[in-house]
C-alpha cells in the first residue's frame, strides 16, 4: 500500500531523515515519536510533497509519489490530508467555511475567491462536524473556539478532501489532556469506520501505546524503532530518546513507568466526547 525506501531529506550539511525504510500493507493508525528534531515532521512533509527527498523513493499503491510533478503532484497531496499543531484555520471566518476549504483543490479560483460551495458541500460539511461533536459550532468564528475544537475544524477540513491518508504533525502538542484525548479519539475513529491510514507524530509513549495499532520510533534522522505498542520496553524508549534522556522530571517518568503496565482501554466515543 505505502513504502518508503531509504528515503533522505539533507538541509546542506545536515541530515534531517536519513535512509528510512518501512512499509504499510494495510489501513492502520500509526504513531511516531521521538524527541523535537528527530525527523519526524520532516518525514511527513516528504510524504505529502511539501518537501522534496533528496534521494530515495516513496510509492503508494505503486505510484512513485516522489516523481510526481504539477497536477499529479497536487492531486495526491489532496489524497493526503495535512492536519497541524497550530491547526491553520482562518481565525475570522466562520467554522464551516473553514471545513469547506478542504474542497479548494477541486474548485475553480472564482468560486474560491467568492466562497461559492454548492449545498452538496454544505451540508457535508455539516455533516462532518456533527460526526466530530461539533456542529453547533458551525456559523461561530474559528477563533471563538476552544483550541481542542479548532483542531476538530481542522480535521473535519482535512476529511472534506476525502482523503486516503491523514497526515497529523503533533495535533495534540497545543492541547490539555482531555481535549488531547478527544482529539486521538477522532483520529482513531475515522481509521477505524472510514478504513484510512493514520500517520500521527506523537510527544508521549502513553498517546502513542493507547491509540495506535504500530509505532515507529526516530532518533537523529534514523528509524530506531518499528513494532507494536506493546513492545515499548524501557530500553526500547532509551533508544529511541537516548540514555541522557530526562526520565526523572515528572511527565517523562511517568510515561515511561506506563510502559510496564498493560494497554489502556481506549474510551468509547462517547466518553471521549
Amino acid at each position: 500500500m505505502l513504502s518508503f525506501d531509504k528515503v533522505t531529506k539533507s538541509f546542506g550539511a545536515n541530515t534531517a531523515v536519513q535512509a528510512a525504510s518501512f512499509t504499510v500493507d494495510r489501513p492502520m493508525m500509526i504513531g511516531i515519536i521521538g524527541r523535537s528534531g528527530a525527523g519526524k515532521s520532516t518525514l511527513l512533509r516528504i510524504l505529502n510533497r511539501l518537501t522534496d527527498a533528496t534521494t530515495g523513493a516513496i510509492t503508494f499503491e505503486g505510484m512513485n509519489v516522489t516523481a510526481l510533478r504539477g497536477s499529479a503532484k497536487r492531486n495526491w497531496q489532496a489524497q493526503c490530508a495535512m492536519i497541524f499543531q497550530q491547526f491553520n484555520l482562518v481565525p475570522r471566518m466562520d467554522v464551516v467555511s473553514n471545513v469547506l476549504h478542504g474542497t479548494l483543490n477541486r474548485r475553480s479560483t472564482l468560486t474560491s475567491m467568492f466562497n461559492l460551495f454548492p449545498d452538496a458541500d454544505i451540508t457535508r460539511a455539516i455533516d462532518i462536524l456533527d460526526r466530530l461533536g461539533i456542529a453547533e459550532h458551525a456559523p461561530k468564528r474559528a477563533e471563538a473556539l476552544s483550541g481542542g475544537q479548532q483542531q476538530r475544524v481542522a480535521i473535519a477540513r482535512a476529511l472534506m478532501q476525502d482523503p486516503r491518508l491523514i497526515l497529523a504533525d503533533e495535533p495534540i502538542a497545543s492541547l490539555d489532556p482531555m481535549n488531547a484525548q478527544v482529539v486521538m479519539q477522532s483520529l482513531r475513529d475515522i481509521h477505524e469506520q472510514d478504513g484510512r491510514t493514520v500517520i500521527a507524530n506523537l510527544h508521549t509513549l502513553d498517546t502513542a501505546r493507547q491509540f495506535c495499532d504500530r509505532v515507529i520510533g526516530m532518533r537523529d534522522g534514523r528509524i530506531v524503532f518499528d513494532g507494536t505498542p506493546e513492545q515499548l520496553t524501557t530500553g526500547v524508549a532509551r533508544d529511541i530518546y537516548g540514555a541522557d534522556a530526562s526520565f526523572s522530571e515528572a511527565a517523562t517518568s511517568t510515561r515511561i513507568e506506563t510502559l510496564g503496565t498493560t494497554r489502556p482501554r481506549r474510551p468509547e466515543p462517547a466518553e471521549a466526547l
